[in-house]
């Protein structure tokens, strides 16, 4: 099938399945982690603090990361991160099993977890290039590692709630532990011809430098980049503010939590499978517009949902959108950024995704203290909105700017 057909290629395949399923025991662990702690402390505050500190390393270390995944062998980095990943997994596993139940060691945790990622997710993006042979393919490779993270955003936080309620806590982190083993051994069992850089006499922070110039000054990604930037902001972090809605809006469990975590994942899937069946990326632009503006009305129609099955179908539209949305935007990225700043590309990718959604997560937990959850996300989803057509004027406005310089150049 069109939809499957980067799998044809063996390292992709090993890169994929494994990925399938150590993603599922991430967010077995991520929806039982919030789970904990909002059961624990009660506080909207300490669910954006986890949140922060899990996911701010990202805005500080992301370019930093892609100067050193430029610099050296990209899959031995992989390795290093996911053997890293697997061990912090079962501290927390053990810590839970004990009952020691510390929230700042969780957030100590979570911060590591948060360094480890800073350095994997952009190390994982850049050697995608490295698995797939014909590079044609890269868009719709890239496409299916969005559909496989959407499938385990389902299937994490759906059996997350299933072993919440049966088994506690301490289960869920395990599990996570374990999925390690699998992605760790597809990884050893790969092939790649990884073109190991030359060492460059150049130091990082020059090379630092020349990412921020290159792409700054290309005038598409860098918007792009700040459209993400802005969703990553005040939009997605919407997502932070769920427990609130399943336990006290909706007077649900741990299982009514990993519903909504489940809607969301479901519509990144439909979304992701819809962007793998592209034959090109010709509209990407468009399509990420079009997503946007998706995403910001469904985050507004899940504020004032009455009732619980409404909010789980917006939920579902507002992972159509996001999903949209990221993955358009990093497809472009890695399609247009050229080889020798194709990691400190993908880093600002990272940064602007990654690392301002514990910021947001931050501002969204303050104003649901201040506001409520409801009119903190009803903010958010206005924001979106704006956002998008602020994008989609600029867009024009610059396309209308070309054709008045093209005219000019052809009058001449």
């Amino acid at each position: 099938m069109n939809v499957f057909r980067s799998l044809k290629y063996r390292n992709f395949k090993l890169f994929f399945y494994g990925q399938s399923i150590s993603l599922i025991g991430t967010w077995m662990q991520k929806t039982a982690v919030s789970w904990l702690v909002y059961r624990l402390t009660g506080s909207a505050l300490l669910l954006g603090i986890v949140s922060f500190v899990s996911l701010i390393p990202s805005l500080i270390l992301a370019p930093y990361a892609g100067s050193i995944v430029d610099r050296h062998n990209r899959y031995r980095i992989l390795v290093i991160t996911q053997v890293v990943s697997m061990l912090q997994a079962g501290a927390f596993a053990f810590m839970i099993f004990f009952k020691i139940y510390n929230i700042p060691a969780i957030i100590g945790l979570s911060l590591l977890q948060g360094i480890v990622n800073a350095f994997d997710v952009t190390c994982r993006q850049s050697l995608m290039v490295d698995m797939v042979d014909d590079k044609a393919d890269l868009p719709n490779a890239i496409a299916l590692n969005s559909t496989m993270t959407n499938l385990a955003r389902i299937a994490g936080p759906a059996i997350a709630g299933i072993v919440l309620s049966a088994f506690g806590e301490d289960v869920c982190f395990f599990g996570n532990f374990l999925s390690y083993i699998p992605v760790l051994t597809c990884l050893f069992m790969m092939k790649l011809n990884t073109i190991v850089p030359v060492r460059s006499e150049k130091s990082i922070w020059t090379e630092l430098q020349e990412g921020f110039r290159y792409v700054s000054g290309d005038s598409d990604l860098s918007s792009m980049i700040l459209m993400l930037t802005a969703s990553s902001l005040f939009v997605i972090p919407f997502n932070t503010l769920m427990p609130i809605f399943a336990k006290d809006l909706f007077n649900g469990d741990a299982k009514t939590f990993s519903w909504f975590e489940s809607a969301a994942g479901l519509g990144s899937v439909i979304s992701a499978v819809y962007l793998a069946n592209l034959k090109s990326n010709k509209n990407l632009v468009k399509i990420m517009s079009i997503a946007s503006l998706i995403f910001g009305t469904s985050v507004l129609m899940v504020a004032y949902a009455g009732k619980l099955p409404f909010a789980l179908i917006f939920m579902v539209f507002t992972g159509v959108g996001m999903m949209a949305q990221t993955s358009a935007i990093n497809t472009y990225i890695q399609t247009h950024a050229i080889p020798a700043m194709r990691a400190r590309a993908i880093s600002y990718y990272v940064m602007a995704y990654q690392g301002m959604i514990p910021v947001g997560s931050l501002m969204a937990g303050w104003l649901a203290n201040e506001l409520g959850p409801r009119r903190a996300v009803c903010i958010e989803g206005i924001i979106g909105v704006l956002a998008t057509a602020l994008f989609v004027l600029y867009k024009r406005r610059q396309a209308a700017g070309e054709a008045v310089e093209g005219n000019a150049m052809f009058v001449k």
